[in-house]
């Protein structure tokens, strides 16, 4: 789950003041999180399916994590009321799972989180239902791949803007736009901690990445433009010209040889 922005009790990016590094034994049980996260978006990319409701979806996930004795991030976060976030087409972010039935053609960005003993772990992918169009697979692929760009930048010593701007060139190059007002994070013991990372920015500028800081990056990337807009429910950000949006995201720690991810299978 990103930094939220224009709901109620929501922030989007934060003053960069307090950026934790956390010890090896807190990796440990944040990595312990973020294997909980992956086996639940394992489950969920099996539960995809033309005619399943998104409220099916979180009880899938909301199963996963608790049978691992973990514990939901996002339920009664900020009073947010499910497990995770199922955001289907123009759903940028946050979709509250309901009643509603994917269909086929559509696609569907599912965030999770887990607590381990305190700490969280934080994920996202998108995933097509049934066959999905060439425009929609090619959205898929370049978010992720965004993704994995931004991780390989995410190296000690770089600046958080390294990550930023290379996921945008990434994204803006295969004539996508990444969204602004919505951001990556620190994470921790809090879901969302400093820095917030931007998916947009300039190259050698922020916070120096040191060993043993905690991110959760996330590019979401439009087909369209990147403006934004907030339904009724003061949670579904959708895209402010209906076009397709995806989601992708990993918690990451820094480390002396690069980055590792936490929350890969």
């Amino acid at each position: 789950m990103n930094t939220l922005g224009k709901s109620s009790g929501a922030y989007t990016a934060q003053k960069n003041s307090g950026i934790l590094i956390k010890s090896p034994r807190e990796i440990k049980i944040m990595r312990s999180a973020g294997q909980v996260v992956a086996l639940a978006i394992e489950a969920l990319k099996e539960a995809v399916r033309p005619g399943v409701r998104t409220i099916e979806l979180d009880a899938v996930a909301f199963e996963v994590i608790t049978k691992n004795g973990a514990i939901p991030s996002f339920k009664g976060y900020r009073g947010y009321p499910a497990s995770i976030c199922a955001s289907i087409n123009e759903e940028i972010v946050h979709g509250i799972p309901g009643e509603r039935r994917l269909k086929e053609g559509d696609i569907v960005s599912l965030d999770v989180g887990a607590i381990v003993d305190g700490f969280h772990g934080d994920a996202a992918a998108t995933l097509g239902v049934g066959e999905i169009s060439p425009e929609a697979q090619r959205l898929i692929d370049t978010t992720r791949d965004a993704l994995w760009a931004g991780i390989k930048a995410a190296k000690k010593g770089g600046r958080l803007g390294d990550i930023s701007a290379t996921i945008q060139k990434y994204v803006e190059e295969r004539s996508f736009s990444v969204v602004r007002e919505y951001v990556g994070h620190g994470i921790g013991r809090n879901l969302h901690e400093d820095p917030s990372v931007p998916n947009y920015g300039e190259a050698g500028q922020g916070p120096l990445l040191r060993t043993g800081m905690t991110l959760a990056l996330e590019p979401m990337v439009n087909a369209g433009g990147w403006q934004t807009k907030l339904l009724s429910d003061n949670w579904t950000v959708v895209t402010a010209d209906g076009s397709l949006s995806a989601h992708f995201e990993h918690t990451i720690v820094i480390g002396d040889g690069g980055a590792e991810i936490l929350t890969l299978p």
